[in-house]
């Protein structure tokens, strides 16, 4: 390999960079991406519209309401309609749940006879309907608790790792993993296609330039440009989302690194297979934002997900890089993990693979 034509190619494309602004797609993408969905992703449920039809009209049911109207998850309003009123309003979209408390509730309750509160909840949107169907039974057994009924068990509750229970921190170290993973592959595609769209690939054709020096010329510069951004997003998470830090720096950098690489190898196969920009854009968003909000954990955890969907999260390394990153905000286990250990050694297999597997479809004439 010779260092010279190394360094006079990654001088070319330092300027090529500059020159049509693709410099700035490396900071402005990751930057807008963790930004944008850090302030629009919210997995806690709030503000949730409530009815309550309140029948009883006893301590306990004021109670109950007045439990429901001091809280952030509820934003409650107590009305005397019919259940079917009620009803109206939710396919209305105008309320989220309605609460039934009956007649004789309390007496019933002070009498150890069965007593049902009915509670109707919009499943439009799964995830949400069970978040609410959890607040509103702690709710009750809390209100129950304290009137002195005798409820069949207790609920002793402690968060590990995230005990504020902020969202935030549980989706910014998800958004690293996702904005590393689709930045360097379309920059890395789009550095490589370009030459075949202008026709300037045939000077790599027919130069006594290797594959090798070709590929350390086109890839080193996003990777160098990516490696900054490590620090930026870092920075971004720890100061403006105030996500904590509770583990290894050095475990986040490396891994990260490597990340990196992985990315790039990505954007190294979809340049080989095609031949224009747009359709390099189009293949590399279709194949890294899918599966990395998919499968990152972001939205779902690995180990909810079973059979087919559990086979595909183990497949992209998204899923691995993801695990190493809240170790190193919010657990803090390290390289003392054995997982830990198998997952950053995965990534490296799958660096080494790509860049393998690229450096030999990329062939030196012209199809």
């Amino acid at each position: 390999m010779k260092l010279g034509v190394v360094k006079a190619y990654l001088k070319k494309e330092f300027i090529d960079l500059w020159r049509s602004k693709m410099i700035v797609m490396v900071y402005l993408i990751p930057m807008m991406v963790i930004i944008l969905f850090g302030y629009g992703i919210r997995m806690e449920v709030t503000h949730s519209r409530t009815v309550i039809i309140d029948r009883d009209n006893t301590k306990m049911s004021q109670e109950i309401i007045r439990a429901f109207s001091t809280t952030k998850y509820f934003d409650t309003k107590v009305l005397n309609i019919t259940d079917n009123e009620a009803l109206r309003l939710i396919k209305q979209n105008k309320a989220d749940l309605f609460i039934i408390i009956p007649h004789n509730f309390e007496k019933n309750l002070m009498h150890s006879r069965n007593s049902e509160i009915a509670v109707y909840i919009d499943g439009s949107f799964p995830l949400r309907a069970t978040t609410l169907e959890g607040y509103v039974q702690g709710v009750f057994l809390n209100q129950l608790e304290k009137n002195g009924v005798k409820v069949p068990f207790k609920i002793n509750q402690r968060n590990f790792f995230n005990e504020s229970m902020r969202d935030e921190n549980g989706i910014i170290p998800g958004l690293i993993g996702l904005t590393m993973l689709i930045a360097p592959a379309i920059i890395a595609a789009l550095l490589i296609v370009k030459e075949k769209e202008a026709g300037t690939i045939f000077n790599f054709y027919s130069s006594p330039v290797s594959k090798i020096e070709f590929l350390i010329a086109k890839l080193t510069p996003p990777f160098i440009l990516y490696s900054f951004n490590t620090f930026i997003l870092f920075l971004i998470a720890v100061y403006i989302f105030n996500v904590p830090f509770k583990g290894s720096f050095l475990l986040y950098f490396l891994s990260s690194e490597i990340y990196i690489v992985i990315s790039i190898g990505i954007g190294l196969l979809v340049s080989i297979i095609t031949s224009r920009q747009v359709t390099a854009l189009v293949l590399t968003v279709l194949i890294t934002v899918i599966p990395g909000f998919l499968y990152s954990g972001i939205l779902m955890p690995i180990s909810s997900m079973t059979g087919e969907s559990y086979i595909e999260a183990h497949m992209f390394p998204v899923m691995y890089y993801n695990h190493l990153l809240y170790d190193a905000f919010l657990i803090a286990q390290g390289f003392n993990s054995p997982k830990n250990v198998e997952y950053f050694f995965i990534l490296i297999f799958y660096a080494a693979a790509l860049l393998f597997i690229g450096s030999l479809l990329l062939k030196k004439e012209l199809k």
